[in-house]
């Protein structure tokens, strides 16, 4: 059984300190509005490292980090415990990111494959979502438009196991406060301009790696 001290020290040995400075449906919205979206979530004069207008804890910015050898570039790992994402390179470094999880019981763990990437994508809450929370899913039953208030936000990348379509997502989110929290109804959260980046960088094939969080690692003393 993986213990919460195995895992920090599984996580640590794949990923150093900082290095210094050198949901749902197949068809997008409004092409011709995507680049004054991107502008409209993207700070002026942004810079992933030092632009914070959302208010985050320092350590959720975009960082450049060394990993050890073995992983494989172009994959993401999604740590559950300290809310970071990470991109694999393949230079032995990684892009790391802040992230919010799903509540409760509704992240789940496993490895994916990126199958699908979307700009801007449309919405839809699946009939379980609908289900549990119908006073804030139901009104959106047949879709929402994509935009910078979709559930979706500004990119979306679509996790798989094999041919089958988890309804899980990598995404932006209109709600950038959340980052670091536990938030979601399955989905794993960034900020919106956080996103555009890592969107351009990851090829469809790749595998993500979502590793589990606090609640399902036992602790020992």
């Amino acid at each position: 059984m993986l213990t919460r001290r195995h895992f920090i020290q599984t996580s640590a040995a794949l990923f150093s300190a900082p290095l210094a400075s050198p949901a749902f449906a197949a068809v997008t919205s409004q092409p011709g509005k995507w680049d004054s979206w991107d502008a409209q979530v993207t700070p002026v004069d942004y810079d992933p490292a030092t632009s914070n207008p959302w208010g985050l804890h320092k350590r959720f910015l975009p960082v450049q980090v060394e990993t050890k050898s073995g992983l494989r570039a172009g994959d993401i790992h999604v740590d559950a415990v300290a809310r970071y994402l990470y991109h694999v390179r393949g230079d032995g470094t990684a892009m790391r990111y802040g992230v919010a999880i799903a509540k409760g019981n509704l992240y789940e763990p496993g490895n994916y494959t990126i199958r699908r990437k979307a700009k801007w994508p449309t919405w839809t809450p699946t009939p379980a979502m609908i289900k549990r929370d119908p006073d804030i899913y139901a009104q959106h039953a047949d879709g929402m438009p994509g935009g910078p208030s979709n559930p979706l936000g500004s990119r979306a990348l679509y996790l798989f196991q094999g041919s089958r379509d988890t309804y899980l997502r990598i995404h932006g989110t209109p709600y950038p406060k959340s980052v670091g929290g536990r938030a979601s109804s399955g989905c794993v959260r960034m900020v919106m301009a956080h996103i555009i980046d890592l969107y351009e960088h990851v090829d469809t094939g790749v595998t993500a790696h979502l590793y589990p969080p606090e609640d399902m690692i036992t602790a020992t003393s």
